[in-house]
């Protein structure tokens, strides 16, 4: 019986970004369901979001405020549990994503029949916040991009991004670090179905030789990525490698940006069904 992937999104994303992913691989078929992170495309938007009233937008409570790492993790092991039941589990995650990617596969790896990190995070030697110190995390668009950054975090308990920002530079600068290989209409279209909010607590979980190196995993490197940079991707699999020389990582490269692949997913959701299990 094929596999059925299970979709982990990104920083304030939500299941919606899986859609054309989804419909891809259900054409080579293919069974996949995407999840929704605790907190994520759930909570709906606020009134003040919705009419750009910025400044009750920049101080109104957030919905995700208190949810941590720790929640997302034992929402996907739950869903893991439950599609197992049904046939292997590939578990796929891109970029934030693959934080819980990695916690799921710390604590269950028995039930997974690989991991799938698609320009995400796999951190090994650090955790997420000493990454964020390296310079291999450094992109003037992403810099740049910073500026829809709305509110202080520290105060909502969350991190917020006033995706539906006019400003010219905002949105050039969203496009050169998100889609860069793509139309403004696409980036507009992408960002609308983004979440304002994002969890402050990205956990601190490594992966593990012992749990997460049994599982056969899969990088996919997004050549073109401005938002995680090649030089950081590149990091991750050489650590990832050096922690499991025996099971090191099963490497593909896609000329794309960072959301390229969930925008025009043919080429990803080749790589996916192709791949094999252990």
């Amino acid at each position: 019986m094929a596999p059925t992937f299970v979709l982990v999104h990104g920083s304030n994303a939500t299941s919606r970004g899986f859609s054309a992913l989804q419909r891809e691989l259900a054409l080579r078929g293919h069974r996949s369901l995407a999840v929704d992170l605790p907190g994520h495309g759930t909570a709906g938007f606020s009134v003040a979001y919705q009419a750009q009233d910025l400044a009750t937008f920049a101080t109104e409570p957030s919905p995700l405020a208190g949810i941590t790492h720790a929640d997302a993790v034992a929402s996907v092991t739950d869903v893991v549990r439950q599609v197992r039941e049904h046939g292997d589990v590939v578990l796929v995650g891109h970029s934030r994503g693959g934080l819980t990617v990695t916690s799921v596969a710390n604590a269950v790896p028995e039930l997974l029949a690989r991991t799938v990190y698609v320009s995400a995070w796999c951190c090994v030697d650090g955790t997420p916040a000493d990454y964020l110190q390296n310079p291999a995390y450094s992109s003037p668009a992403l810099a740049e991009a910073a500026k829809v950054l709305a509110g202080d975090p520290a105060q909502l308990g969350a991190i917020r991004m006033n995706w539906r920002s006019a400003d010219p530079a905002h949105l050039a600068a969203l496009k050169q670090a998100l889609l860069a290989d793509g139309t403004e209409a696409e980036l507009l279209s992408f960002l609308a179905g983004m979440d304002p909010d994002e969890t402050l607590d990205a956990g601190n979980d490594r992966a593990a030789a012992d749990t997460w190196g049994r599982v056969p995993h899969t990088y996919v490197r997004l050549t073109r990525d401005e938002s995680l940079p090649l030089a950081l991707q590149d990091r991750f699999i050489e650590e990832a490698d050096a922690l499991t020389p025996a099971n090191p990582f099963d490497v593909h490269s896609l000329d794309a940006s960072h959301v390229g692949p969930l925008v025009r997913a043919g080429e990803l959701a080749s790589v996916l069904a192709g791949l094999t299990l252990r």
